[in-house]
């Protein structure tokens, strides 16, 4: 631990012994969804390898199937069903090791949780109840299903163990199967796994006692398990459970049944939430714990450890954001840490069924598909320079990586600051997280001496033109549209050609409607709801239309949907779902309904329109016969979409310029026929 930069974190860096094997550190990557599962084992591999070799002791696998039974699709899983699993899921164990770090791997069955769209098998849980999102029901397990489960379970702890893994869970946590037998209100048997507290914890007991004889003293047994039921309250039955398992298990890793707490988004949960909840398990049990708090500082990290609330920093969201977080805290590099800003946009793309992706770390998922490393990018062989106009997210991020390789960069950034779209909405109520997404650009950039910023500086065909240089890059970003083109009208409303009409941008630059505010919300994600919050709290009668079937729907993935809601609702904010502004009068917006047609008239002062964004494409268009040797557009400026999108194709033009088209070859993970 000599090489730790600050003294004041080597206790981060101490080797802790979970069981039968020794953790090289405290940095602890709980299991985590990454969309990628057992179809793509490479893809999967390769980013976990990453993690590890940016100083994460412990890197464990997302939830892994145990039989085809326990079927999340659309989710991807992992799975380890048979010995073809063994193999793909010893490729993440053998890069992990390859740095020296434990590989942890969750064994998991899904129970009532499962509907098991693709295997089309019934999925097993303690009583016959509707399955997750589907019209139809598990199956009641009987006491040999029961013997048929603890089985399955056994045999991919076995088969964990061949495929190299230092750490078996089992997991009894997030309303899963082994949850489902211990929630007193859920677990209505009358037979020896129902009704009593020893009864309703006896398969829990069984599993472990067969985890531990399956792995002998190979693997340490980890339990996921939440601290209370999941009602909220059974704070000392649970603890009176922990306790009587302590000698089963070689590391607890604890959290809560609230899902929005322990996932929460920054605009409503902070980090180190789960503080208060957890901080009496290491005493209870003597065991070593690890829990997760969305911990981005060094300084909160230490103090986690230094007062006994944990043993391990868990983190899933941090190491996607910083694979090198651990790495950068040893080698005094705090200024490098790129730090989650908690907007789950990772969560959302599993839940979409598709690799996660990160709105800081635009690496995330590409490691094995593209080769992109999030430290480390290729020195151009013809570093001719680039303008990039524009300093929003796609910008900033085509900057450093253009710099790191060695390109000399103009940065042309038409306000005084810096950040684009992101500067505007991390004033937003709840947002103030996501200026990260600039700071840490601004300050890369400021260690970059090929970059130049020219602040201040609006663009022009000519003015271009004039900089001398031939590659230009424009990521001038976007503007809300007030004219009502979006999800409910392919054509401009005419009668929102009026002044009362204001944009989001308006909103952000501080100009405020008078009299009542309708807000209408046809894009369904975050920003309409912010709007509402900010007017609202700011003493304004707000009303919230939506053509969605509730308040921002897409935040549904992003797991803050509920809370947006209830926010509002808590604010005196009048919500109206399934309807659209059709049009506005001299003092009522036309609200029609998306089902039945039926209009009305509602009382409205100022219209907020939140429909869709136009691309500030203008000088793109000016710039066609300048004789460029390339013109290219990136982010907003090209397709308005999510900041994560825009600091993606940013880093991809970064590292794409100067290479041939072969060069750019995308890697796919697929089964050929006859291959």
């Amino acid at each position: 631990m000599d090489d730790v930069a600050d003294p004041r974190f080597r206790v981060l860096f101490e080797p802790v012994k979970i069981g039968p094997v020794t953790a090289p550190n405290r940095f602890y990557q709980v299991p985590h969804c990454t969309g990628m599962g057992y179809s793509h084992p490479m893809t999967l591999a390769a980013m976990r390898e990453i993690k590890a070799e940016g100083g994460w002791g412990v890197v464990n696998t997302e939830y892994c199937s145990i039989h085809p039974s326990s079927d999340d699709l659309p989710a991807p899983f992992c799975s380890l069903w048979d010995d073809g699993d063994i193999v793909n899921m010893a490729a993440m164990a053998d890069g992990v090791h390859r740095h020296g770090a434990l590989a942890g791997v969750e064994l998991w069955y899904g129970g009532q949780r499962s509907s098991n769209n693709h295997s089309r098998l019934a999925t097993l849980s303690p009583v016959s109840m509707p399955v997750s999102q589907a019209p139809w029901q598990s199956q009641r397990m009987d006491l040999a299903d029961i013997r048929t489960y603890r089985g399955w379970h056994r045999d991919a702890a076995r088969r964990a163990r061949t495929a190299g893994f230092d750490i078996v869970y089992v997991y009894a946590a997030h309303t899963y199967l082994l949850g489902q037998f211990l929630d007193p209100a859920g677990n209505r048997r009358s037979d020896d796994y129902g009704g009593s507290f020893a009864n309703r914890t006896r398969l829990l007991r069984e599993v472990l006692e067969e985890t531990c004889e399956e792995i002998g003293q190979s693997c340490a047994v980890a339990l996921r398990i939440e601290v209370l039921n999941e009602d909220g309250g059974g704070r000392d039955e649970r603890s009176e459970l922990l306790q009587s398992l302590s000698p089963l298990v070689d590391l607890f890793d604890v959290t809560i049944p609230d899902y929005a707490v322990e996932m929460g988004v920054s605009r409503f949960v902070k980090e180190g939430s789960l503080e208060t909840h957890v901080a009496h398990v290491k005493a209870l049990t003597g065991k070593p714990v690890v829990s997760v708090g969305r911990f981005t500082s060094p300084e909160t990290m230490l103090g986690q450890i230094r007062r006994g609330v944990l043993d391990f920093i868990g983190a899933a969201r941090p190491s996607i954001a910083d694979p090198f977080l651990p790495s950068k805290i040893r080698h005094g590099a705090f200024d490098d840490i790129r730090e989650c800003i908690g907007c789950n946009v990772c969560y959302a793309m599993d839940g979409l069924g598709v690799p996660i992706r990160c709105t800081q770390n635009p690496t995330m998922g590409e490691e094995w598909r593209r080769g992109w490393h999030p430290e480390r990018v290729n020195i151009c062989r013809s570093p001719e320079p680039v303008l990039i106009v524009g300093s929003g997210p796609a910008g900033l991020e085509a900057a450093i990586t253009l710099g790191k390789r060695g390109v000399p960069v103009l940065l042309a950034e038409a306000e005084n600051e810096l950040g684009g779209r992101v500067t505007r909405e991390a004033r937003l109520p709840g947002l103030s997280e996501w200026a990260r997404v600039r700071d840490w650009r601004v300050q890369q950039l400021s260690k970059l001496p090929a970059v130049e910023i020219f602040r201040g500086s609006r663009m022009t065909r000519q003015d271009v033109i004039d900089t001398g240089v031939s590659h230009v890059v424009l990521a001038a970003g976007s503007r809300w549209r007030s004219d009502g083109l979006g999800r409910s009208s392919v054509a401009p409303i005419a009668s929102f050609n009026d002044a009362r009409v204001f944009t989001p941008d308006r909103i952000m630059t501080g100009e405020r409607p008078s009299g009542p505010v309708v807000i209408f919300d046809d894009e369904h994600y975050y920003m309409a709801s912010c709007l509402a919050e900010l007017l609202a709290r700011e003493g304004h009668e707000v009303t919230f239309v939506t053509s969605g079937s509730m308040v921002a729907p897409w935040t549904s993935h992003t797991m803050e949907q509920a809370r947006i809601q209830a926010s509002l609702l808590d604010l005196g904010v009048t919500i109206i779902v399934s309807h659209a502004i059709t049009g506005l009068g001299a003092e009522t917006a036309t609200l029609t309904c998306l089902y039945s047609g039926a209009s009305r008239g509602l009382p409205c002062g100022g219209l907020v329109s939140v429909t869709s964004r136009q691309p500030e494409e203008e000088l793109w268009h000016d710039l066609q016969d300048a004789g460029l040797a390339s013109l290219s557009r990136i982010g907003d400026c090209k397709a308005p979409g999510l900041i994560a999108q825009a600091v993606y194709d940013g880093h991809a033009y970064g590292e794409n310029y100067g290479l041939a088209p072969a060069e750019r070859a995308v890697r796919r993970e697929r089964v050929v026929i006859g291959a």
